[in-house]
């Protein structure tokens, strides 16, 4: 990690989480079966006091090659006082939602404030995520209640840094 001259000072917390990152992980709920996917994300900023986030992920085969799109997801992070953190995300599906959350060194834990969605949307009531660098790489969970499920383990990924 580099901190350069023109990221803002509220960005520090968040300067472990700038870059681009490329992985693997596992998506399933009891709605739907368990599978493996692939995720691009990136966090970068323009010189003002937030991170614009960008995710893409798409359905992998056995063997790890790109079978199809799975979701992709736009938003913004904005870091607050005393460690406080807010996320605004929309996704491929017709939801958003805001976050709330923490970051406390190279742990974010967040949860939902508010969630919105499109008539045609699945139903999706609530999540909490938890970001965390862990030897370099990004590792991320996703729990979520959704179509008359409880919370509940949803989405996890390991990411490696690439730019």
């Amino acid at each position: 990690m580099e901190l350069t001259a023109d990221l803002p000072k509220e960005l520090v917390p968040l300067a472990w989480l700038i870059g681009r990152w490329e992985g693997a992980g596992v998506v399933g709920y009891p709605t739907i079966e368990s599978v493996n996917f692939g995720q691009e994300l990136e966090l970068r900023h323009d010189g003002r006091p937030f991170l614009h986030h960008h995710s893409q992920s798409w359905l992998l085969d056995e063997a790890g090659a790109k079978v199809r799109p799975l979701a992709s997801e736009t938003g913004y992070w904005f870091p607050r006082e005393d460690g406080q953190l807010e996320v605004v995300l929309t996704n491929s599906y017709g939801v958003a939602e805001i976050e709330v959350g923490t970051v406390e060194g190279p742990r974010i834990s967040l949860h939902t404030d508010l969630v919105a969605r499109s008539p045609h949307a699945p139903e999706y009531t609530a999540a909490t995520r938890m970001y965390g660098l862990v030897q370099g790489d990004l590792l991320w969970v996703l729990d979520m209640a959704a179509v008359g499920q409880p919370m509940q383990s949803h989405a996890s990924a390991q990411l490696k840094r690439v730019a």
